[in-house]
């Protein structure tokens, strides 16, 4: 299959080479799913720098965030389990952690979903306390 792998730290633009490498096998509570569309977020760029809280062996293939499809068929959106991450045909995923993908969102919607989502109910909730009846006002949303 074709990824997108890093074998030394550094800026992504310098250390990201597209190549040729094997299917990965999935371990224990993980699945193996055909990459739909792959999110490209800041996380992945400290990952190739080496400056992300996890530091995958190398080689490794970042993309945390995918839209992918199961063996089934089900359209899901994970976050990769490194180091085979979303920049491929296809990635790992913790199979407890699948989400199905919302039919009104495409692929690459769908796959830009989940670490913003997250991020943001996360600072609203529980670092804003954001209580109902409350105002939030969003500038410059993207």
């Amino acid at each position: 299959m074709q990824a997108w792998r890093v074998h030394e730290n550094g800026e992504p633009g310098a250390v990201m080479r597209r190549e040729e490498t094997d299917v990965p096998e999935p371990g224990p509570g993980q699945i193996l799913l055909r990459v739909r569309a792959a999110n490209v977020n800041f996380p992945d760029a400290l990952l190739c720098r080496g400056h992300y809280q996890i530091r995958p062996p190398l080689p490794f293939t970042p993309g945390v965030e995918i839209c992918g499809e199961t063996p089934d068929g089900r359209r899901v959106i994970a976050t990769a389990a490194l180091p085979h991450g979303g920049f491929a045909e296809h990635a790992l995923a913790d199979a407890a952690g699948l989400l199905p993908a919302p039919d009104a969102l495409d692929d690459a919607e769908a796959a830009a979903l989940h670490i913003g989502y997250q991020t943001g109910w996360f600072g609203l909730h529980r670092r804003a306390a954001l209580q109902p009846g409350e105002t939030l006002l969003v500038h410059a949303a993207a």
